[in-house]
């Protein structure tokens, strides 16, 4: 985007103190999305103003879109939210004097041409691109997990029904209602670089092989996928059969008897071992549900999920890329310090 003429809102707040921890956040993904790719990635979908009114800019639009993504706003809050938070209006690079906010239905208009033509789907393919690009991704072993995202209960809707994709699931002693997200972490860097969506009464195991890249030869899971490997059509494939499951046992080794011999401790420390590979995808979970907020469905069905929590991944693997780098610039400011000391 370019860049716009400082304004006197902009003057005053140069002099603040500090910056805001969403002013940071915001900061921190414009510099890490590549928007050159996207704006080419939407451009054959999008408007070609023949006639009418011209359509606002992509890369606007598209901002608009991850705003109310990354903190979970309907269209009209979004709209509200750029007027209102400067952070927004200064992501979103306005200049009021010029042009105003687009309103909750040109949002929604363009929020329809990526769930119409699975843009969401390419952007998380974009984004694993520019990582496999910069070598942030490592191939070979894959940790697969699930998480459940809750969907409206209500019946209290114009249909009187629950959304018939979602589903409802029992976990531990507590019931469910909604859809789950499967995803195939890197082993090596934790980025996520396969996902799927179903609905929550579906098996974790029985998604499992779909997160598997064709060069991987280890996988990792917790107890939900302790018998991935003895299925039938696991054993029929050439590849998935030659695979090393090196998943969690269903009844770990938590206690120690000393009349059950020192193996007993081995075992664990294998128990421990996987899981210390296996806890990296517990952190992409916590991006989604706790940095960007996203614990519950806004849109029904599960295409419309599939999206949202596409782009959601796809973000999450830039702002693991920004704190990585962010990680790696303070390490060598600290060795180039004690070099000079």
């Amino acid at each position: 985007m370019k860049e716009q003429q400082q304004s006197f809102t902009d003057l005053e707040y140069s002099m603040r103190k500090r910056k805001t921890k969403r002013e940071e956040f915001l900061d921190t993904m414009d510099a890490i999305t590549p928007w050159e790719e996207i704006v080419a990635m939407v451009e054959p979908y999008y408007y070609k103003n023949h006639r009418g009114r011209p359509a606002r800019g992509i890369e606007v639009m598209f901002r608009m879109y991850l705003l109310a993504t990354w903190f979970n706003l309907a269209d009209e809050a979004v709209e509200d939210a750029i007027y209102d938070s400067y952070a927004m209006r200064k992501f979103m690079g306005l200049d009021f004097t010029k042009e105003s906010v687009p309103d909750a239905t040109t949002l929604c208009k363009f929020r329809k041409i990526i769930n119409d033509n699975g843009l969401g789907e390419k952007y998380f393919a974009a984004c694993r691109e520019f990582l496999e690009k910069h070598g942030r991704l490592m191939h070979g072993g894959t940790i697969v997990d699930a998480t459940i995202i809750d969907a409206p209960s209500s019946t209290k809707n114009a249909k009187g029904e629950r959304d018939p994709e979602m589903h409802q699931t029992r976990k531990g002693n507590q019931w469910y209602f909604g859809a789950k997200l499967h995803v195939g972490v890197d082993a090596g860097t934790g980025y996520v670089h396969t996902t799927a969506v179903t609905a929550a009464n579906v098996a974790d195991s029985a998604i499992a092989t779909q997160l598997i890249r064709e060069d991987d030869h280890v996988l990792y899971g917790d107890s939900a996928y302790c018998a991935v490997g003895k299925h039938e059509d696991v054993l029929a494939d050439p590849h998935l059969s030659q695979i090393d499951y090196r998943t969690n046992k269903q009844k770990p080794y938590r206690k120690y008897r000393w009349d059950e011999g020192p193996g007993t401790f081995w075992l664990r420390k294998l128990e421990y071992q996987k899981s210390r590979v296996r806890s990296k995808v517990e952190y992409i979970f916590h991006i989604i549900k706790n940095v960007f907020k996203f614990r519950k469905t806004r849109y029904r069905g599960l295409a419309k999920l599939k999206t949202q929590l596409d782009t959601l991944c796809a973000s999450a693997n830039l702002f693991m890329l920004a704190m990585a780098r962010k990680e790696e610039k303070e390490r060598k400011s600290q060795t180039a310090l004690l070099f000079a000391l």
